[in-house]
């Protein structure tokens, strides 16, 4: 099979157990990607099965800890799906979900596009295209029995573990003028656990995250929309969940979201 098919088989059988919540052991040999831009290859494809544009993207394995976890050398960036996304104070079904936790998170809707470029961009110019703020809040999951073990090219074309988000309401506060690596966030289940954090957890600020994201978009010729939401990675430690949790995250001045697991 050519490379294009190789990319549509692999991302049909990902995209059966996405929808059926079953899962898969690894991608088989002979459709594997196994190459970070194999993956990514794959993941574009998922996104042609989506029925409305492209809600925006995530960026998993923010912190050497997560890193760690799923044996990966740095960030990976995976499509957020609009029919995934539900307002703040939503409810979520669990339903097969295999890694129940939610990740409480900055995200950055986009002003204006950043197109591919040779030169990277600056934390600077990826803030400065920045219109909004909102705290987030990403229940994710994986399509592989353990996701620890599969590699880089297999988590990325899994949308890099990508399944439901939270958008909470965009800040009133002047956020542009905090240090957001130093902000502090709360995340509880209620009647359950609770954890702290701080923006400093995802690659050492959320606006360097942010960078990140245009900067692995530009190098694979995608440019990062106007409208688009880019959710940059836990800032906690995720927290367990089950059905009949309420999750609330709150970051303070920026505000807080919270949604129900049925």
């Amino acid at each position: 099979m050519t490379n294009y098919n190789l990319s549509e088989a692999a991302a049909d059988l990902l995209w059966r157990h996405w929808q059926a919540g079953t899962r898969l052991a690894h991608v088989p040999a002979d459709i594997r990607p196994a190459t970070r831009a194999e993956g990514y290859a794959v993941q574009k494809q998922l996104e042609r099965r989506s029925a409305a544009p492209l809600f925006g993207w995530k960026i998993a394995a923010t912190s050497l800890a997560g890193q760690a976890h799923i044996a990966v050398d740095g960030p990976l960036a995976g499509r957020v799906l609009h029919e995934t996304v539900v307002a703040g104070g939503a409810e979520l079904p669990l339903g097969a979900n295999h890694m129940r936790v939610a990740e409480a998170e900055f995200a950055f809707r986009m002003g204006r596009a950043l197109p591919p470029r040779a030169e990277p961009y600056t934390v600077d110019e990826a803030v400065a295209a920045v219109e909004t703020l909102h705290p987030a809040i990403e229940v994710p999951d994986s399509r592989f029995d353990d996701f620890t073990v599969v590699g880089a090219a297999q988590l990325i074309a899994d949308n890099a573990c990508a399944h439901q988000f939270v958008l909470g309401p965009a800040t009133a506060a002047g956020w542009r003028e905090l240090n957001l690596a130093e902000h502090p966030a709360v995340a509880t289940v209620a009647g359950g656990n609770t954890h702290h954090g701080k923006g400093a957890n995802v690659l050492g600020d959320p606006r360097v995250a942010l960078a990140w994201l245009v900067n692995e978009l530009s190098s694979l010729g995608i440019t990062l929309e106007a409208g688009q939401v880019v959710t940059t990675g836990t800032c906690i430690v995720p927290l367990p969940i089950a059905a009949g949790s309420l999750v609330t995250a709150d970051f303070g001045v920026l505000g807080q979201v919270s949604v129900g697991i049925i």
